[in-house]
């Protein structure tokens, strides 16, 4: 089979592993893939080929040499605009070895699909240090939303600040831009609208409005973590966020997302100190 038989730039391919075949990664995809080698190979290490191994076991295949076993299903995901991409350049906030501090940019996924993880900040970060770390998730930021992210480099610390950020120990401070002047319901204020059926409790101060530009920079705090619950919260009381392509009207901006994880602080796992860390965007007015 050829993912260019009609030079199609997005296909899926599925190809179980049977007796006569090869039982070698890369020799079976190229007698069942029109690549060449090192463009298989390059697409492996992009995290676009997966091996399925009974029900349950499913991985993505990066080795060249890993042995198949008959009856091993391997996919393949070709996008050639995604694998074209070229991961940006990243640099660490701050590193304690054990856990990992972030700028995510906007736009960028916290974690890969199907069609690839090498443009991921997870795959990114995992790849940033030598050797290799690995690389676990702690919360997460949309895609369309930047700012500060904690990756963990081991189990125990992954587990200790997931829990962390579960309880709502770790402390998160976004800024945000939103369209009017919020201002006029209260320089400060509280929203506590159910997000799908659970509650929902945001808390925000106004740091500025822009008269020229009718929007309001905020500072915002949650207390609770529903899904988009800056996002809709404000689109919910009439002031959507700037940029945000999914939720309100009349509030395009051409940069993009006006949403930004700032700060944080918490109890670091290895030193049992508080720490905080903070950026600062001048597109955002965020302040360290």
């Amino acid at each position: 089979m050829s993912v260019y038989d009609d030079e199609p730039l997005r296909t899926r391919m599925a190809m179980e592993v049977e007796a006569v075949d090869s039982l070698i990664a890369i020799d079976f995809l190229l007698d069942n893939v029109d690549l060449s080698k090192s463009r298989l190979k390059d697409i492996m290490n992009k995290g676009a080929v997966w091996l399925k191994r009974g029900k349950k076991s499913r991985q993505r295949l990066r080795r060249a040499m890993t042995d198949l076993k008959i009856g091993d299903v391997v996919e393949l995901f070709y996008d050639e605009q995604l694998l074209s991409l070229r991961a940006p350049t990243l640099e660490p906030i701050a590193d304690s070895q054990q856990y990992s501090i972030w700028n995510k940019p906007a736009g960028m996924l916290i974690e890969g699909n199907d069609w690839s993880d090498h443009v991921a900040l997870q795959r990114i970060v995992a790849m940033h240090f030598r050797p290799p770390r690995e690389a676990f998730l702690v919360h997460r930021l949309d895609r369309e939303s930047s700012g500060l992210v904690i990756i963990a480099h081991d189990k125990k610390s992954g587990l200790a600040l997931t829990d962390s950020f579960r309880n709502g120990e770790i402390k998160m401070q976004y800024r945000i831009e939103v369209r009017g002047d919020l201002a006029k319901l209260g320089k400060t204020g509280e929203i506590d609208s159910e997000l799908d059926g659970q509650d929902a409790h945001t808390r925000y101060h106004v740091v500025r409005y822009s008269t020229e530009k009718d929007f309001s920079v905020v500072d915002v705090w949650l207390g609770t973590g529903r899904k988009h619950q800056i996002r809709r919260h404000f689109d919910h009381i009439g002031f959507p966020v700037m940029g945000d392509p999914k939720y309100g009207h009349g509030n395009k901006n051409h940069s993009g997302m006006k949403l930004q994880a700032v700060s944080m602080s918490f109890t670091c796992p290895v030193t049992q100190k508080s720490v905080t860390f903070s950026i600062f965007d001048k597109s955002t007015g965020a302040h360290h």
